[in-house]
């Protein structure tokens, strides 16, 4: 049975712009990906827009269209890219020394990469203290630098022909900060930018610039970024989406797909080691400790909410989790993952359980990366403004309204995309209740 209220969605008319901040691997996996699939030459694994169907009605319907057939999403032809980064290298040149991918599959879709020239990016150091930034915008307050970061936007949708915008951050993990009387409205922060606050980050002179100019914006980053009282609400005064923070990819992804398992079978877990080496420049960034501690609060959180101690204390409450990352130059992209967990099951008698997960980090933000920018544009043609809860699924950390706890389980966010997918073409949404026993 179709509901009558469907949501009114402006199709996908003209070129969608991808606008990103910071032009490295995670970026430039993206792009070569898009312009392999493109020609041909590649598949997108790990894409849910591009190869994942949807249930719609009764099992005995058997109606699974491919979630790109059932709503309009920007095709892959559509996407133009441009950005800005710190380092004057443009795509290919970044690709290269990225060494995410083989040097032969880069050489079949050189051309395009050549062409993206990074913009000069917003930077400073005392963010992202392990990083020397060449080809950064220079001179004048925060507000300066957001209009330079607007005119870029204007000359970008002009000389690509986009018809529509999206930003997306993939720059690096800034230090640790939390929300201080700057953020509290726009009119502070607004004062701020004027006066350089050291108070604002550079993600958020991004963000102020994307709202201000009417593009939606998602977060990769575990950054404070758009987590402020200030850029919500220009968000939902723009009627404008947004989303994030910190794409979910290797071992968070794995604990989001274990802990409720775990839980499920009302299984305790006494402790939880994490550890990772990683050699590429986010490895490099996180070995600062002030930028290591934004990404450490994401990764802890998740195994408190899904696993829910307070209303299971005999099983979680006592649960000692702890999280490491280390820099490790020869292991490059090719980051490994390793977890200790050790568990206990009937009658208190302990178990354990180790992975190792020799994950490419890039490799799985890529498609995270393509699936964001189709969903984000999604939501903006369809009227939806502030933050895009059901794109929890892509994030560590995701953003909610005030006041309501994320939900990191991975099947419930799962749930709650597609329902909405439904919920936006008037299909009934999927309980699982089996209530056609009742018919």
């Amino acid at each position: 049975m179709v509901r009558k209220d469907n949501v009114a969605i402006a199709p996908a008319e003209g070129k969608l712009g991808v606008l990103v901040p910071g032009i490295g691997a995670v970026t430039t996996t993206f792009i070569a990906g898009v312009e392999a699939i493109k020609r041909g030459i590649a598949q997108p694994f790990g894409s849910l827009t591009q190869l994942s169907t949807i249930r719609l009605g009764k099992r005995t319907e058997e109606r699974t269209p491919l979630v790109k057939d059932f709503v309009p999403l920007a095709g892959l032809n559509d996407l133009v890219v441009g950005g800005w980064d710190i380092f004057q290298d443009n795509a290919y040149e970044a690709a290269l020394n990225a060494k995410v991918l083989d040097k032969t599959l880069l050489e079949q879709v050189k051309e395009p990469l050549q062409a993206i020239q990074p913009m000069k990016g917003v930077f400073y150091p005392e963010y992202v203290k392990r990083l020397h930034g060449t080809w950064v915008k220079g001179g004048g307050s925060k507000m300066d630098q957001a209009e330079m970061l607007m005119d870029d936007i204007r000359n970008f949708k002009a000389s690509s022909g986009a018809a529509r915008l999206v930003m997306i951050w993939c720059g690096s993990t800034e230090i640790f900060h939390e929300a201080a009387p700057v953020h509290a409205s726009l009119k502070n922060f607004e004062e701020g930018l004027a006066k350089s606050d050291p108070a604002i980050a550079p993600s958020q002179i991004y963000a102020y610039a994307a709202l201000k100019s009417g593009v939606p914006f998602a977060n990769g980053a575990p950054n404070l970024t758009t987590d402020v009282p200030a850029l919500l609400d220009m968000a939902r005064e723009r009627q404008l989406p947004l989303c994030g923070k910190d794409f979910k990819t290797g071992q968070t992804m794995m604990k989001t797909m274990l802990a409720p398992g775990l839980k499920a079978r009302m299984l305790g877990v006494s402790g939880w080691f994490s550890t990772n080496i990683l050699g590429n420049r986010d490895g490099e960034v996180l070995d600062d400790p002030d930028s290591f501690k934004t990404k450490e609060v994401t990764k802890l959180s998740v195994l408190d909410q899904i696993l829910q101690p307070k209303l299971y204390p005999m099983l979680y409450k006592d649960l000692f989790h702890v999280v490491r990352i280390n820099y490790y130059p020869p292991r490059g992209d090719a980051k490994e993952g390793w977890d200790n967990i050790d568990i206990f099951g009937w009658l208190g008698y302990p178990m354990q359980i180790k992975i190792d997960f020799l994950c490419r980090d890039s490799i799985l933000a890529a498609p995270i990366v393509l699936d964001l920018v189709l969903f984000l544009d999604l939501a903006q043609r369809a009227g939806m403004k502030g933050i895009q809860e059901w794109l929890s699924f892509y994030f560590k950390a995701p953003m909610t309204a005030p006041g309501l706890y994320p939900e990191h389980d991975i099947f419930i966010q799962l749930m709650k995309l597609k329902n909405t997918l439904r919920w936006m073409r008037g299909e009934d949404l999927i309980t699982h209740l089996g209530l056609e026993y009742y018919d």
